[in-house]
């Protein structure tokens, strides 16, 4: 993986989580419908495939070259989730109380669930939150639910990576029949994103033409589907197929049939940009720095929009009502990242030393 490729990949990164925010930011009761087309592209939908495929890319880069364990696997992958997931939970918490005390009228259902406390934790901590038959909003959250797909991901992914033989064909039974059939509908999209690694750790990429035709034709072919409505056509199949709105039984798998074409189309783009990104001089400071909280800045925009939608004043002009709650979503997200997502080497190093002072600590001779 050259350094151009990897400074593309944080592009990228960082570009789907903003997509995200503004494509929630076009909710009418954030923007009055002035930035409805976003909604009515359902771009931020289509972002989180970009997420699922560049995700399956570097978890099978991870595994590969630098978790040799399932062990440092599920250390590295449980410490990269937590560090953002369980302070989104509480931070999220307080936020939604507070707005909801501050502004009831602008948290209602179905933007807003609130729970208690106690089972917000349990639900988003376990990240079983979409788990068949246990599906539920984390208060005002939404975006929480495409973690509880991800850690399914990992999970299925780590059990088939380092276990053989028939533990590993039990429980990827299990963790499959736990996950359900929702998760299980855009994990195609993700393994797409394992197919490239194995193209890039193989060698086999594609030749300049080919790949600068992959490269270019692929977003080509995204804005052609959408200029020709190809995502409300697939709904349609579905819907017939399944004989009710697919989001009644699916949820966020409802378009699960364009989602995975965007998935082949973004494969085989990164395919073609990996043999085109070469070695680079650029440092890339500002892409590695904005990629560096675009976890904290998918995973916590919403109840901060929701905060600041509802208690910021209102000038009554549009771009700078939206600019100004853009801006305090974007800053509220970054600052965040910089106390938890920033220090996760810390707190590896923190939790690895408590873990060799217990092991000393059990070492010790007991004395009579």
């Amino acid at each position: 993986m050259t350094r151009g490729f990897s400074l593309y990949l944080d592009a990228l990164r960082f570009g789907a989580a903003l997509v995200v925010v503004l494509s929630h930011l076009g909710y009418e009761r954030f923007t009055g419908g002035h930035l409805g087309w976003i909604r009515d592209l359902n771009l931020g939908s289509d972002a989180v495939v970009v997420f699922f495929v560049l995700s399956g890319l570097v978890i099978a880069f991870s595994a590969e070259r630098k978790d040799p364990t399932l062990g440092r696997f599920a250390f590295n992958r449980l410490t990269r989730v937590m560090s953002v997931a369980l302070p989104t939970l509480l931070v999220g918490f307080v936020l939604d109380r507070a707005g909801a005390a501050l502004a009831p009228g602008f948290y209602y259902a179905p933007f807003y669930a609130p729970l208690p406390l106690p089972e917000m934790l349990l639900r988003g901590l376990t990240f079983s939150n979409e788990w068949a038959g246990l599906d539920r909003r984390l208060g005002t959250n939404g975006p929480y639910w495409s973690l509880s797909y991800e850690v399914a991901y990992y999970a299925l992914f780590a059990i088939g990576f380092y276990l053989r033989g028939t533990r590993r064909a039990v429980l990827l039974a299990a963790g499959a029949l736990l996950a359900g059939v929702n998760i299980l509908l855009l994990m195609p999209s993700w393994l797409l994103g394992v197919w490239v690694w194995r193209r890039l750790s193989d060698g086999r990429l594609p030749s300049r033409s080919v790949a600068l035709g992959l490269a270019v034709s692929a977003p080509l072919a995204y804005a052609a589907a959408l200029w020709f409505g190809v995502p409300g056509l697939l709904r349609e199949l579905t819907e017939t197929i399944l004989s009710v709105p697919p989001g009644r039984v699916l949820r966020f798998s409802d378009e699960f049939l364009w989602n995975g074409l965007i998935g082949i189309a973004f494969a085989l783009h990164l395919l073609g940009m990996a043999r085109l990104l070469g070695p680079t001089e650029r440092d890339g400071k500002a892409i590695r720095w904005l990629a560096g909280g675009s976890f904290s800045l998918y995973l916590l925009h919403y109840p901060l929009l929701q905060f600041f939608g509802g208690t910021l004043p209102k000038t009554g002009a549009f771009p700078v009502d939206a600019a100004l709650l853009l801006c305090a979503t974007l800053a509220g997200c970054y600052a965040f990242a910089q106390v938890f997502e920033r220090t996760l080497p810390a707190q590896r190093r923190m939790i690895a030393r408590l873990r060799m002072d217990g092991d000393v600590e059990q070492a010790r001779p007991r004395r009579a």
